[in-house]
């Protein structure tokens, strides 16, 4: 099965603070719940898992994530992962980032995140339409907490437009966030989500 995103998501912090962050694939990688870079392979090559909770039972997702391409004085960046569960599940990932200036405020990023997403096994079982929007509720975590980590670096003066990779501030120190992703919670959200769609129309 196969899921496509395609995410902007602005940001009251200057493009510099942004880019540091997602320039360092270790605080990326400690915004998104569940999910641990174990290992670095290579200069541009991780491994790493990720942990899914539904009640008592936890799945462990291991694989690893490649920066295919880098552009600092772009902002841009792109990744690929895999990876796969002793279930059989798996799961490939195609991700093109970017940090890119608000149109209605400059001094502001926003996240522009396209993704192309391939599950295997018992997960392609929920359907296209669930995973999008268990998606949509793991990137907004995952957004908040890249935001947090961008904001609580020190802004440097001029930071913040592309083409200047020299001003960006240091990488940030990794937010704390939830060690796995509560699979329970997830489902019932989406049950919430479902019940009040339905009551607004209705009403």
């Amino acid at each position: 099965m196969e899921v496509k995103l395609d995410k902007r998501y602005p940001l009251d912090v200057d493009p510099g603070r942004a880019w540091a962050v997602l320039s360092d694939l270790r605080a990326v990688a400690a915004c998104m719940p569940g999910a641990e870079l174990t290992e670095q392979l290579s200069g541009t090559s991780y491994k790493g898992g990720v942990r899914v909770k539904v009640g008592p039972a936890v799945a462990q997702f291991g694989g690893t994530v490649d920066v295919v391409d880098k552009d600092d004085n772009a902002h841009k960046m792109v990744l690929r992962g895999k990876g796969a569960d002793k279930g059989g599940s798996s799961a490939s990932m195609d991700l093109a980032a970017a940090i890119e200036s608000d149109p209605a405020n400059p001094a502001h990023a926003v996240l522009h995140g396209d993704s192309t997403v391939i599950v295997n096994g018992k997960f392609a079982q929920f359907g296209g339409r669930m995973m999008v929007s268990v998606s949509e509720m793991l990137l907004a975590q995952f957004v908040e907490n890249f935001r947090q980590a961008a904001l609580a670096l020190p802004a440097s003066p001029g930071a913040g437009t592309p083409g200047d990779a020299s001003q960006a501030p240091a990488p940030p120190a990794a937010p704390k966030v939830a060690r796995e992703i509560n699979g329970l919670a997830i489902v019932w959200a989406l049950i919430r989500n479902w019940w009040l769609g339905l009551f607004a129309k209705r009403t």
